[in-house]
């Protein structure tokens, strides 16, 4: 009876598998099929575009011109240090937020909470004219110094992650066992030194999860960077997609490798980190 059930439930999951291959591949063919046309010049593009691009079909004239025309590598830099730094902020706030929330009985708590959930209902262009003003009377808005204007945009940025961040790691320190919170209470730790050294540890495949969607979520926000970050020195790679767009719009051979670049970094950071994604919503979900 055993071995019945065991090949029934194998047979019933070949169709879902069935259907989850074909889902994937209608997801990752037009990566690909973006990915081998940055091999072609244009003409071959329009002409025969589902060829792979082999002997004379192959170039890298595209990529060898998106870098001679854009400042690809500056741009890179710019995301990096401002995914990077809304990434580490976003992190340190919404860890202390969630343990505060979770492990601390005081006044409005349920209010607070309530609060952080009714955030995500706000879309970024519905508080973008506020923000913009309150940032302009900062001094920080067209501004030509490249830190100020990364400021500038990582602000809301952070602003607009903290609500699921701080959902996230809620969820999952709920579910950690109190007693090793108080044991190290009893032995003479402080909050800050709990948080450090028991709670960030045992909460990192949460911290993961929260890093990498804040991460990629700052990456491809072309919403505010078109808002915050005006001048060419100052674009991040988004920015600097949609401007190249604008100037070669028809050259699809330098889009499709400039998508490529773009892209691609993408794609290996979440093909490495994927486990912690899994693990950390899972976690949070269920055990929460």
């Amino acid at each position: 009876m055993e071995r019945k059930s065991k090949t029934s439930k194998k047979l019933w999951m070949i169709p879902v598998y069935a259907v989850l291959i074909f889902w994937a591949l209608t997801t990752i063919y037009p990566l690909f099929w973006v990915a081998l046309n940055s091999f072609k010049i244009k003409n071959e593009i329009i002409s025969d575009s589902f060829s792979l691009p082999m002997g004379e079909l192959f170039t890298l004239a595209n990529y060898k011109r998106a870098f001679d025309r854009v400042p690809i590598i500056g741009a890179y830099m710019n995301s990096l240090m401002l995914s990077g730094t809304v990434t580490i902020v976003v992190m340190c706030l919404a860890g202390l937020a969630a343990f505060a929330l979770v492990r601390y009985q005081f006044r409005l708590r349920g209010f607070l909470m309530s609060v952080v959930v009714a955030s995500m209902m706000f879309p970024a262009f519905s508080t973008i004219v506020p923000v913009f003003r309150m940032e302009a009377s900062w001094g920080l808005v067209n501004s030509s110094n490249r830190w100020l204007s990364l400021l500038a945009c990582a602000l809301p940025q952070i602003a607009g992650n903290l609500s699921f961040a701080i959902i996230v790691l809620s969820g999952y320190i709920r579910s950690l066992p109190i007693e090793l919170e108080e044991a190290a209470y009893l032995e003479g730790c402080s909050s800050f030194q709990i948080f450090g050294k028991i709670v960030v540890p045992l909460a990192k495949p949460s911290f993961a999860t929260v890093a990498i969607f804040t991460f990629l979520w700052s990456y491809n926000d072309l919403f505010m960077q078109s808002f915050f970050l005006r001048i060419q020195t100052q674009w991040a790679i988004t920015r600097l997609l949609k401007e190249l767009t604008a100037m070669e719009g028809t050259n699809y051979g330098l889009m499709a490798a400039a998508v490529t670049i773009v892209v691609v970094p993408v794609l290996i950071l979440y093909a490495f980190l994927q486990k912690y994604i899994i693990k950390g919503m899972i976690a949070g979900a269920v055990k929460g």
